[in-house]
């Protein structure tokens, strides 16, 4: 099964999108792991890739379609979960577009609700481990009381210079702007399902897998 997650900056679909690929094989496809994985491969998309980023341009849709289409000729593992595409009403034409091609389709596209209140508070409080990325939180989930990351063991932490109050109310603002079409896209189409992204993880990772299942 092929998903699409949304959701505004700390939501989870990070730590939801590791569930799946740790449960079910999926594979992530993360726009910004796709480009700097092309930029250092050395293949001929990877290096007009390379040249565009040099040029501190944007990569066009295009070339992340084209990205994407290699995975899709590729090992697919247990389906794809697209985080952070599409970000556009084009983006998720050309995506639809594409899927086709290849004789795919999208399971579903899983909107992650939040609110903005208590999504800042969340996010003001976190941390997250310099060696594995394993996410913490001052109030739901502190770092062990030994000072070592429970996933690998590193002990040294840090936060993110944007997670405050002021940044992330910008951050918000600029995703919905962008998203809002989407959501109303997908829901026009009977792709979308929603779920709580400020339900415990075990809750919302239990409500991904009934939408998946």
């Amino acid at each position: 099964m092929n998903i699409i997650l949304l959701g505004p900056p700390g939501a989870g679909k990070g730590t939801q999108a590791r569930r799946l690929v740790d449960e079910h094989n999926m594979i992530q496809l993360s726009t910004g792991d796709m480009l700097r994985d092309a930029r250092s491969s050395g293949t001929e998309m990877g290096q007009k890739v390379a040249a565009i980023m040099d040029r501190g341009e944007l990569v066009t849709d295009d070339i992340v379609i084209g990205l994407i289409e290699e995975k899709l000729e590729g090992d697919k593992g247990g389906g794809l979960i697209f985080d952070g595409f599409p970000r556009t009403l084009g983006q998720a034409d050309a995506l639809g577009d594409l899927l086709k091609r290849h004789g795919e389709d999208l399971g579903a596209v899983i909107e992650m609700q939040v609110n903005d209140e208590a999504l800042i508070e969340r996010i003001t409080a976190r941390s997250t481990c310099a060696s594995c990325g394993e996410v913490y939180n001052d109030i739901s989930r502190p770092i062990p009381e030994d000072g070592k990351c429970a996933n690998c063991g590193g002990t040294e932490f840090k936060r993110r210079a944007d997670d405050n109050e002021e940044s992330l109310k910008q951050r918000l603002m600029e995703y919905y702007k962008k998203t809002s079409p989407l959501i109303g896209y997908y829901y026009a189409k009977g792709d979308l399902k929603r779920v709580d992204g400020l339900a415990d993880i075990e809750q919302v990772g239990q409500a991904i897998e009934q939408i998946i299942d």
